[in-house]
């Protein structure tokens, strides 16, 4: 497995699918490896819930840090660790799938959505990212794709039609049964809006800020989880401008702190104007929280109520600063229908993607 980052704990949507995933199909009798990136492994672990890990150098730079890399992991892949199938995730190191099947192994490849739509990247990186999707979408055995949005976009632009359609998933809530770590923050339970995910231009968290700031209101607070990647001029901007007024940031966390915030949030918001399939948003969903979510097309997949999407304007925040007062107001507790995305029927379904492109294999 490539294209992530690595795995545990590491920040990023496509790390969380990995997270989840390559356990589970460890768990039924393949032999998984997830080469990761060294420069974010703050650990020494050589496996994780049985599955191998292989660390690989990289460098820590925004605009060739995913197709060196994958040169790389592809690379070790064929020559230390003799793999028969790789898996490629996302459309940047997709880019690398002819060079894997030169080299004479499979491929898989996952579309997690038009990184090219982000608005982070300059021209030349939005065009590699382009040819990426081309050379993924035309060159791997089998193509993996987490929407129908991107279902339709590969059909229409490549003629692709038989890629499988497998949703992120989400796993069972972990409810906090105390809410320590709220005090610690200054903030009180029901009482504060919550929102998470990389410090980019795309997640639309200056939009958040300056939105919930136009309320004035003093009932709620103001609190974002994550950070940036790599600091740069939007980050720090942002952490500026939270910092300034009021905003609580918690950093990137995992585990019982995020189990907390989720737990006892008042509304979770996420006003993104790029998304593959949000993780985030499902998991919210999983702790039964009110969500209010922007109105591009990865988010309304969800199928959620109308009264939980707003109109996404990517310069006028009015529409958001409405739909947070019609929010903070409601009082009929939702109640969502998770069942497409459970981690182990996605995990089934992978494997039977891997099952297919190991079809002609001798010994499979």
């Amino acid at each position: 497995m490539t294209g992530t980052r690595g795995i545990p704990g590491i920040l990023g949507g496509v790390e969380t699918h990995c997270e989840e995933l390559f356990p589970r199909i460890a768990e039924k009798g393949y032999d998984v490896t997830v080469i990761r990136r060294k420069n974010y492994v703050k650990d020494r672990l050589t496996s994780y819930k049985g599955v191998s890990l292989f660390d690989v150098p990289d460098n820590k730079k925004k605009s060739f840090e995913a197709i060196l890399h994958t040169f790389r992991a592809i690379w070790a892949a064929k020559w230390k660790l003799r793999a028969e199938v790789v898996h490629i995730h996302a459309v940047g190191p997709a880019i690398l799938t002819p060079f894997a099947r030169l080299l004479g192994m499979k491929v898989v490849f996952t579309h997690h959505g038009p990184d090219y739509d982000r608005e982070k990247w300059g021209k030349a990186a939005k065009c590699m990212l382009r040819f990426g999707e081309r050379m993924g979408c035309t060159f791997a055995n089998e193509v993996i794709v987490i929407s129908n949005v991107i279902n339709d976009i590969i059909k229409q632009k490549y003629g692709r039609r038989d890629a499988s359609l497998i949703y992120n998933g989400v796993s069972a809530p972990v409810t906090a049964d105390n809410a320590t770590y709220l005090k610690e923050l200054g903030i009180e339970a029901h009482k504060y809006i919550f929102a998470m995910g990389r410090f980019v231009p795309e997640k639309n968290f200056h939009l958040l800020i300056q939105a919930f700031l136009s309320l004035h209101q003093s009932e709620y607070k103001l609190v974002i989880a994550g950070d940036a990647d790599i600091e740069d001029d939007y980050s720090r901007k942002l952490k500026s401008s939270a910092n300034k007024n009021g905003v609580v940031l918690t950093g990137f966390i995992k585990g019982s702190k995020l189990h907390t915030l989720l737990s006892y949030a008042g509304l979770f918001v996420i006003p993104s104007s790029h998304e593959g399939l949000p993780i985030s948003l499902l998991e919210a969903m999983s702790y039964g929280l009110p969500v209010l979510a922007s109105d591009i097309p990865a988010n309304k997949e969800v199928n959620l109520p109308s009264s939980c999407y707003f109109r996404y304007n990517d310069s006028v925040n009015t529409n958001l600063s409405e739909a947070l007062i019609r929010k903070m107001n409601e009082k009929t507790k939702p109640s969502y229908d998770l069942s497409p995305y459970n981690w182990d029927k996605i995990a089934k379904q992978t494997t039977e993607v891997y099952r297919k492109t190991m079809k002609n294999v001798p010994g499979y």
